[in-house]
């Protein structure tokens, strides 16, 4: 284990609140993912990419680009359900860049039933794979390197269902609280790690009942989305995770829908 360093810095007038830092996504070929990217970019940072699908990851890469000339953002295809595959992923962020000070993990997936008794357990295989597997890997990739940041933050988003599953969800709520518990017990080390000083890295959950985004919006006009946050708020939250320190962000919950 290398020693973390000690904390930047806070920015100098006129910076960007992320400029300078390096942040890896996992998952961001879709509307969070791209709406990530795109905040992300426009704060200063360094943004790392990386999904399942080349073709969408290309394009949510470069719509990034597009939106913010001149900003780094980068992708690659990277297996997350291979842990091998995910540590060569963080070596490589922190050997280019020389240094990595998030992983923001948004791969995602649902599944559901009518009942409970309908639920197949197909769903869970699936789900476990999606929801939890991906979120072991990437914070056992990532986990000594955000310490060496000093300012190390990994993100996972999770839905209100784990918190109050319902019959027709108990795969998809039973995998998002395993993931919770999985980041948990992130902050958990993060924390035993920082000795008798406060954490130089946190692990947070940011929870929501659904996300919504400006397609769905143009394709049901008239629906609601009662509870649902937008990506742009998401990423709003995810950004904002770096004002705070790391203490006050290490292990918490941000709820970012009403508590069920």
């Amino acid at each position: 284990m290398t020693t973390p360093t000690s904390s930047p810095s806070p920015n100098e007038p006129g910076e960007r609140p992320l400029d300078g830092a390096v942040v890896a996504v996992a998952g961001a070929a879709g509307p969070a993912g791209r709406a990530t990217l795109l905040r992300l970019a426009e704060a200063g940072a360094t943004v790392v990419a990386s999904d399942s699908d080349p073709a969408r990851l290309a394009e949510a890469v470069d719509a990034a680009r597009y939106a913010h000339g001149g900003a780094s953002v980068t992708g690659e295809t990277v297996d997350l359900l291979d842990l091998d595959a995910a540590r060569a992923w963080a070596d490589r962020t922190e050997k280019e860049f020389g240094r990595v000070d998030g992983l923001i993990h948004l791969v995602g997936g649902w599944r559901g039933s009518k009942t409970f008794a309908d639920a197949p357990l197909a769903d869970w295989d699936t789900l476990h794979n999606l929801l939890i597997r991906t979120a072991q890997h990437t914070s056992l990739a990532f986990h000594d390197a955000l310490l060496r940041s000093g300012k190390g933050r990994f993100v996972l988003i999770s839905a209100g269902g784990a918190a109050k599953p319902t019959a027709g969800n108990a795969a998809y709520a039973a995998a998002k609280a395993a993931a919770e518990a999985w980041t948990l017990a992130l902050a958990d080390s993060f924390r035993k790690l920082g000795g008798e000083g406060d954490p130089s890295a946190a692990a947070a959950i940011l929870v929501v009942k659904a996300l919504v985004h400006d397609a769905m919006r143009a394709e049901r006009p008239n629906a609601k989305f009662a509870g649902f946050t937008d990506v742009k708020e998401l990423a709003e939250a995810i950004t904002g995770l770096w004002d705070q320190p790391a203490q006050e962000v290490n292990g918490t919950r941000l709820w970012l829908t009403p508590k069920p």
